[in-house]
């Protein structure tokens, strides 16, 4: 990585490939989590996604005479794409969500670097609109009730509560959707009065994608990354804090209950907020370079992700509101660019009759 600042220009310590070890390293416990709860399946699917992903880079690599396996950035983004795969999809579409990132997202644009929006994202996103039904399919966690609903997430059970016209909580709606609460969630929500629901989302006892369920390793991660300075507080932290004030604020409208009732914690915990926020929102190469920048960029993170989610027909919007941003980033960065040192403003010079 190189650090551009005012003279004398020098190198960061601070290597590509070093840096996307520490992005994995951040990544393992949620990863190896999400194979926990979800058993051999999720693991596969993590495998073949990864295996993709380095497989297309290779062959890629042939063809341009360019070889990066070196920097792990393949490795990167095939784990992010397997992360975000429900634990018991077919394995061919984490094979072509890899192709489609590596093939598509990133060389065709002229590899690492040079990709408008993120890889693995796109290739999510890809993947999803072409397989909805089973990219929409996901099964409870190995220690909960076996009778839940096995296509049901916190999210999409609230999607379709809103949907119908229901009125209530989120722990009400979820209960009577029929999703099942953890005995350790359920005592500890009587005794501080947080919603089991999100007690559970917290600490990995949910559905969903392999490498979302678990808000606090994917916190720890984040933390780690923080750290160790691979990437800086704003993005994360304005975005999830953005969205978590629109959440209490208009986040009760859709079930009835008027603004200033909508709750944070599940919201916050739900989904792949955690996992968009500090892995892939924070993207280096498709998010605004400049400190002001960053806070724009999450900003709309924020309020794109709110919109989907509360008022969109989706029950997730994290995927999609990272890649419009990535879009306008673009667009951020010429408005918020630094004046060079030394620049002097040019005047307008009158034109005479």
């Amino acid at each position: 990585m190189r650090i551009v600042r005012t003279s004398p220009h020098i190198h960061g310590a601070l290597r590509t490939d070093k840096a996307m070890l520490f992005v994995i390293i951040a990544l393992i416990p949620s990863a190896l989590w999400g194979v926990w709860a979800f058993g051999i399946s999720a693991l596969l699917v993590l495998l073949v996604s990864i295996a993709a992903s380095v497989l297309t880079e290779y062959l890629l690599g042939l063809v341009s005479k360019e070889f990066t396996l070196k920097d792990f950035s393949a490795v990167v983004t095939g784990l992010l794409v397997g992360m975000n795969m429900p634990p018991s999809v077919p394995l061919y579409i984490p094979v072509i969500a890899s192709a489609f990132a590596m093939a598509v997202v990133k060389w065709t644009f002229g590899g690492l670097g040079c990709n408008w929006m993120n890889p693995a994202l796109a290739g999510r996103v890809f993947v999803f609109f072409s397989f909805t039904s089973q990219m929409s399919t996901f099964t409870p966690v190995r220690w909960m009730a076996l009778d839940a609903l096995s296509s049901a997430t916190p999210l999409s059970a609230l999607k379709a509560a809103s949907a119908a016209g229901a009125v209530g909580t989120s722990s009400e709606l979820l209960s009577a959707a029929g999703l099942p609460v953890s005995a350790f969630a359920d005592s500890l929500s009587s005794a501080t009065g947080i919603s089991p629901y999100a007690i559970d989302a917290f600490f990995g006892n949910m559905g969903g994608c392999i490498g979302e369920v678990s808000a606090l390793l994917l916190l720890a991660g984040g933390i780690f990354l923080l750290a160790t300075k691979i990437i800086t507080w704003r993005i994360p932290v304005v975005y999830l804090a953005s969205f978590a004030i629109l959440s209490w604020v208009f986040g009760g409208v859709p079930y009835g209950r008027g603004v200033f009732h909508g709750e944070i914690f599940l919201p916050l915990f739900s989904g792949g907020l955690m996992l968009g926020a500090f892995f892939m929102a924070t993207d280096w190469v498709t998010t605004p370079t400049t400190p002001k920048g960053e806070i724009i960029f999450a900003l709309g993170c924020g309020f794109f992700t709110f919109l989907i989610r509360y008022f969109g027909s989706l029950p997730e919007g994290v995927s999609l509101a990272i890649i419009l941003m990535n879009i306008v980033t673009p667009t951020i960065e010429r408005f918020v660019k630094p004046k060079r040192f030394g620049a002097v403003k040019k005047e307008k010079k009158e034109v005479k009759a």
